[in-house]
């Protein structure tokens, strides 16, 4: 990791960070730097104890950290569910001691809330490249049957070895990938927002997630098969992600379209065969859509877009909110969310002219851009394939019609500006949707 301490003067929360093989040998060391004078408490599965939390445990000891207590979940069926946070802080209160996390996403995200509700914190040894909340504020926990992020600082240190996370089973590898590779276009949806005055881009942390992207990213082969050394591009990657959303306090670096997706599909709670689509498959799917979508408006003529029909046809927010509840009839908990997100991003007739004027007059220099940031929707597909994530609607327990009706909603799902918005605003929804899923579309149905 290049410069990691410049990165760690801009991080709200992490203080500090190792990522390299033999990382987990300074275990003590990160801990009695941040914790000095505390005792430990380990968490994490059986999978991840057996893994690193053995090792970690015994490198604790052996250089004078006290170590309270171990909570290893013994459950199979494990997931970031607000049943086994509740049982993971009933045991924490019991130890006056410093949590270390030992594992990947679920571990991370129950210690990173629990701690947080406990008022302590905390550090975690990762033990999978497989997505890039390790270091990112906020946990995203299953409440009340539907995913939601809630806040809580991020870890207070993190350490991963890459020749461990290599060994980790491939679809947590091929999870992160999915997840990183969904930086493309939300990089480009990042610059869309700032053509239209919505959200200046924030060139340190654009930089901290894009500059060496295309490098983690470029071989899904090795990264399927294990390479350490892809590995560990792939985990500093998802890494930089996590800092880059902690230098500006917000997920805007590493979250667009595609991730409004996941989002939607979280809150219904998406599984296949009893068992949950991870986020990064989720992502994958949305990535794939959001790309199409960002092909379909680099060869449209915004720059002469016509802003007066835009502006004649959009809806005052009453005939708005009343389509939002038609769209979201029979699912309550996306209707709330839905109301509250798109009121917040709502804009009257004047202020569309002027975000609609901004877009077409920065046109001709955005659309380069975009051109130049976005990968090829069929590179996408190959990506996906080759390192073993799914690249079909298909292949997370979404029908054609599913991810149409889904696509449908996805405006209303955020506020958060993104190239769906900029589509919903020029009046080419139907256009889009056929392009996506009509006859002879992307995905036809």
């Amino acid at each position: 990791m290049e410069n990691i301490g410049e990165v760690l003067k801009r991080t709200t929360d992490t203080k500090a960070a190792r990522i390299g093989i033999g990382a987990m040998e300074a275990s003590h060391e990160m801990f009695k730097e941040l914790f000095p004078g505390r005792k430990a408490v380990l968490v994490a599965d059986t999978n991840t104890y057996e893994a690193a939390g053995k090792t970690v445990e015994k490198n604790l000891r052996d250089n004078g950290v006290q170590v309270e207590g171990k909570y290893v979940f013994d459950d199979p069926d494990l997931y970031a569910e607000w049943g086994y946070l509740t049982r993971l802080e009933d045991y924490l209160k019991t130890v006056d001691a410093i949590p270390v996390a030992v594992g990947s996403g679920v571990i991370n995200d129950l210690c990173k809330l629990s701690s947080h509700h406990l008022g302590r914190k905390y550090m975690i040894v990762g033990t999978a490249a497989s997505m890039d909340g390790y270091t990112a504020y906020g946990a995203s926990i299953t409440y009340q049957g539907n995913k939601q992020t809630f806040d809580c600082p991020a870890p207070a240190g993190i350490i991963l070895d890459p020749a461990v996370a290599a060994l980790a089973p491939k679809e947590l590898a091929a999870s992160g990938y999915a997840d990183l590779l969904a930086k493309v276009p939300a990089g480009a949806d990042w610059m869309l927002a700032d053509a239209a005055g919505e959200e200046k881009i924030d060139s340190y942390a654009f930089g901290l997630v894009q500059d060496r992207l295309r490098d983690a990213l470029r071989d899904p082969d090795a990264v399927l098969k294990g390479d350490v050394a892809a590995t560990e591009q792939l985990a500093d990657g998802l890494i930089m992600s996590g800092f880059a959303m902690q230098a500006i306090n917000s997920s805007r670096p590493a979250s667009g379209t595609e991730h409004q997706f996941s989002h939607f599909w979280d809150m219904e709670g998406l599984s296949v065969n009893g068992k949950h689509v991870s986020h990064g498959f989720k992502v994958a799917i949305g990535t794939m859509v959001s790309t199409a979508c960002l092909e379909y408006l680099l060869k449209q003529d915004i720059q002469n877009l016509d802003i007066d029909a835009c502006v004649e046809a959009w809806p005052s927010w009453e005939k708005m909110e009343a389509h939002i509840r038609k769209i979201f009839e029979g699912k309550p908990g996306h209707l709330e969310r839905g109301l509250v997100e798109s009121k917040g991003k709502y804009t009257d007739a004047s202020g569309l002219r002027c975000e609609l004027e901004k877009i077409s007059s920065a046109w001709p220099c955005l659309k380069q851009k975009i051109s130049a940031q976005i990968i090829p929707l069929w590179k996408i597909e190959d990506s996906l394939r080759r390192v073993g994530a799914p690249y079909k609607p298909e292949m997370i327990g979404v029908s054609r019609e599913h991810l149409r009706d889904t696509f449908r909603c996805i405006p209303f799902m955020r506020n958060r500006y993104t190239n769906i918005d900029l589509i919903y605003r020029c009046r080419m929804m139907s256009k889009v949707e056929k392009y996506l899923f009509g006859k002879g579309g992307i995905w036809e149905v």
